[in-house]
């Protein structure tokens, strides 16, 4: 089996920026226009490695394969990390976990480390978190914690809005985050707090229709605060 995080000269839990740079880096020194016809092989490799690395579904299938092959010389990354006492690593292994279909335990581990004050998005590279940040919050919703999966949404949303990442996969994030709100999160938290929610969609992103229904609950609300309900 052929190594790919050797071949471009990176850690199995580098980053896409890292391995978008290592990338680039060997690619100048191997590409046959500069390094001769006698690279062409090196340079079909390291495009294999590249492919099989930058694309998140593609990597996870890869990583599955790769962690028997780890553990045949020797390297255990998940074992690394675990041992590894700085915020980086234990954010990091919560995306190693999800990437490793061990969700139970990726979301231990982000407890662990402060749950929704553990600030990942400092910690991760931008496309790492982002992506480790939808896939977390889908695990959450999945087990009934709405408003902590709300909360990394609503926080996914707001820098997409700033600078687009999932570009034409937006809709269907937005579409996910209405689909939980009157059913799934209104029934798990208070009124102040549902204000609260309904006030951090607002300016990022969704239409003026949906900010309007968005101002209709948050009304509502206050109208119930009100009432002493």
């Amino acid at each position: 089996m052929e190594n790919h995080y050797k071949t471009l000269g990176v850690k199995p839990g580098a980053s896409a920026a890292e391995i978008k740079k290592a990338f680039r880096n060997k690619a100048k020194k191997f590409h046959p226009d500069i390094a001769g016809s006698s690279h062409a092989g090196a340079m079909r490799k390291l495009i294999a490695a590249y492919e099989a690395l930058s694309d998140i579904e593609s990597r996870f299938h890869y990583d599955k394969a790769y962690a028997v092959y780890a553990k045949k010389t020797g390297f255990d990354y998940r074992r690394w990390l675990n041992e590894q006492e700085d915020p980086a690593s234990k954010a990091k292994l919560v995306f190693y976990e999800l990437l490793h279909l061990e969700e139970i335990r990726a979301i231990e581990i982000w407890r662990e480390n402060g749950g929704l004050n553990f600030n990942m998005d400092k910690l991760l590279q931008r496309d790492d978190w982002m992506d480790c940040q939808y896939i977390l919050a889908e695990e959450l919703d999945k087990r009934d914690n709405c408003f902590e999966a709300f909360k990394l949404l609503a926080a996914l949303l707001a820098e997409e809005h700033r600078r687009p990442y999932f570009n034409l996969f937006t809709p269907e994030i937005k579409k996910y985050v209405k689909s939980m709100l009157k059913k799934r999160l209104k029934p798990q938290v208070d009124n102040e707090t549902w204000i609260s929610c309904m006030e951090s969609l607002l300016g990022i992103g969704f239409s003026k229709h949906e900010e309007n229904t968005f101002n209709d609950y948050i009304s509502q609300a206050l109208s119930e605060i009100r009432a002493g309900k």
